[in-house]
């Protein structure tokens, strides 16, 4: 959408917004920097990222307030189970709408009056039309302009390809626990530190958030980062899953993406803890 934008295909945004976790791939990073020098400045387009903080560094802060990733767990019975979630609220969702009513001259707790909005574009395709929601506060309203132009992930994937962007990475926490066994095995094998990384964080968490433990609130059981409730370096990512069996029947495209960790992303509106997968950036952009 930014790119559409910025070659006049959409009308030109104002704003666009990076919701940042601070535990991104260095990829997700990479791409960021080239976006905002090579595609938002030469356009004109103001790139802001906006945090709550580390959601790494936070997890593993005992003095830190933690809002909950969602674990698999084991309890002690045997049965699994999965922690709350609510990483995505605020380390997404919370910055980005604190950044709007700035944009908008109205900061937290100021109200907002009611002729004053931003509209914001969400970046979803025709493949994932159930997913297109109106906003939770009237200060934003959603628009979709993938689906007002008919584009499929198909259609914006040759774009960004005519584009040179063809290696767009998918925005998601290193970490995130509801990665599948593609993108645990493209870190591992693209990524040796980040890969190791991750699995001293798995082996961090195992008995639950820091804060909790530290104020003798155990966890349990025990958590994990990858379904299968094992430790990550033991976990069976080498196993190719019905899902990512059903995409390399559908052509080569989406293979190649699904190979890539691309349906494993994170979205501030449409995180896949609320459904099966997630195709939408982490950019929202604003008129």
């Amino acid at each position: 959408m930014l790119a559409l934008s910025a070659e006049g295909i959409l009308p030109k945004v104002d704003y666009a917004i990076f919701a940042d976790t601070g535990w991104e791939p260095k990829a997700v990073y990479s791409h960021l920097d080239h976006l905002e020098e090579e595609v938002a400045k030469p356009a004109g387009i103001q790139l802001f990222r906006v945090s709550s903080g580390n959601i790494r560094r936070d997890a593993l802060n005992p003095d830190h307030r933690f809002a909950s990733m969602p674990l698999h767990i084991l309890n002690k019975d045997g049965r699994p189970g999965m922690t709350r979630r609510q990483c995505t609220g605020e380390y997404k969702i919370k910055p980005i709408k604190k950044k709007v009513r700035e944009l908008l001259g109205h900061p937290y707790p100021s109200r907002i009056p009611k002729d004053v909005f931003v509209e914001q574009w969400v970046g979803i395709s025709t493949d994932e039309l159930h997913r297109a929601k109106d906003a939770d506060v009237k200060y934003m309203r959603n628009r979709h302009p993938l689906l007002d132009m008919g584009w499929s992930r198909a259609d914006c994937v040759r774009y960004l390809t005519s584009l040179g962007l063809a290696e767009t990475p998918k925005s998601s926490c290193l970490g995130c626990p509801f990665h599948g066994n593609a993108q645990w095995r493209h870190i591992r094998d693209t990524s040796p530190s980040e890969w190791a990384d991750v699995v001293a964080f798995d082996t961090a968490i195992r008995q639950g958030n820091a804060r909790a433990k530290a104020s003798g609130n155990r966890l349990l059981g025990e958590a994990f980062l990858h379904r299968s409730r094992v430790p990550l370096s033991e976990a069976p990512i080498n196993h190719v899953t019905a899902a990512e069996k059903a995409a390399l029947r559908i052509g080569p495209a989406e293979a190649e993406e699904w190979e890539n960790g691309v349906e494993d992303g994170c979205s501030p509106w449409t995180c896949r803890g609320d459904t099966d997968a997630v195709r939408q950036d982490d950019f929202g952009l604003a008129t």
